[in-house]
């Protein structure tokens, strides 16, 4: 995770971010802590990168690369006002222990894009990550890929689309939970054949960024307008946690989108 200290909307890179609108450096640091604090309370391990100046959404550290079974792959934007973040994460990595990092050629927004099952790796394309990306990413994960179109600009990355609920496991089938209307009509029949039991979010859900929340199996950590989508979690046994992001929002992010998953 990446503080927000120096959080602004100066220019506009999806439909959220307007900055005509105020924002808060101070509101987002208070936000973006209570949900660090969070994972801490859960039993996880948070790894902080310093911000820099200029970079405003270096918060969104989802965007700076895949970790699967130790193996890296960075991240390259294709908004030109965050390519600067790559090569800071990059040394981050390789700062702290993380030998076996490639940096890719493809337009590549990393976990905001790419989201591990256990067994595939879903891959987002449409708005940001290069199709070309997810080929480059099964060649440097050694994970196959399957690949999802996303149609809605509001949803311009899959993690505001689509999240993984469990992993899978030796025993289990992975369960996720997306918004069917942000992908098109292929994917969407993708999506049924692989997730039958999918959790189906509505556009309520999706809109508050419910969508891009993040689980550990067992407790859901959600946006504190995203109760109908908790409930349903609930009733699947699962333990919505919920925060608010209300400012980060602004900038088009939420928990997920503040969130790299590292899997060692």
């Amino acid at each position: 995770m990446c503080p927000p200290r120096y959080f602004a909307v100066d220019y506009a890179i999806n439909p959220w971010m307007d900055p005509s609108k105020p924002v808060s450096a101070d509101v987002a640091v208070a936000q973006w802590t209570e949900l660090r604090d969070t994972y801490r309370r859960l039993g996880h391990t948070v790894e902080e990168i310093d911000p820099q100046p200029g970079l405003p959404d270096m918060v969104f550290a989802a965007n700076s690369g895949t970790v699967v079974d130790g193996r890296v792959l960075g991240s390259r934007f294709r908004a030109p006002q965050r390519a600067a973040e790559a090569e800071h994460f990059r040394r981050w990595f390789l700062e702290h222990g993380y030998r076996d990092l490639t940096m890719p050629e493809k337009i590549n927004e990393a976990e905001g894009d790419f989201a591990w099952t256990g067994r595939v790796l879903l891959a987002g394309t449409g708005f940001r990550t290069d199709p070309a990306a997810h080929a480059e990413a099964q060649e440097v994960l050694g994970v196959p890929v399957v690949s999802l179109q996303l149609i809605d600009p509001r949803y311009y990355h899959l993690d505001t689309a689509l999240f993984v609920l469990a992993e899978a496991t030796d025993t289990t089938t992975a369960q996720v939970g997306y918004y069917p209307d942000a992908f098109s009509p292929g994917s969407r029949r993708v999506l049924r054949r692989m997730f039958p039991d999918a959790v189906l979010a509505t556009a309520a859900d999706a809109e508050c960024f419910g969508l891009n929340g993040v689980s550990d199996g067992r407790n859901v950590v959600l946006p504190v307008e995203a109760t109908d989508l908790g409930a349903r979690l609930a009733e699947r046994g699962y333990e919505p946690v919920y925060v608010d992001i209300s400012e980060l929002r602004k900038a088009g992010g939420g928990p997920k989108c503040c969130t790299l998953e590292i899997r060692k």
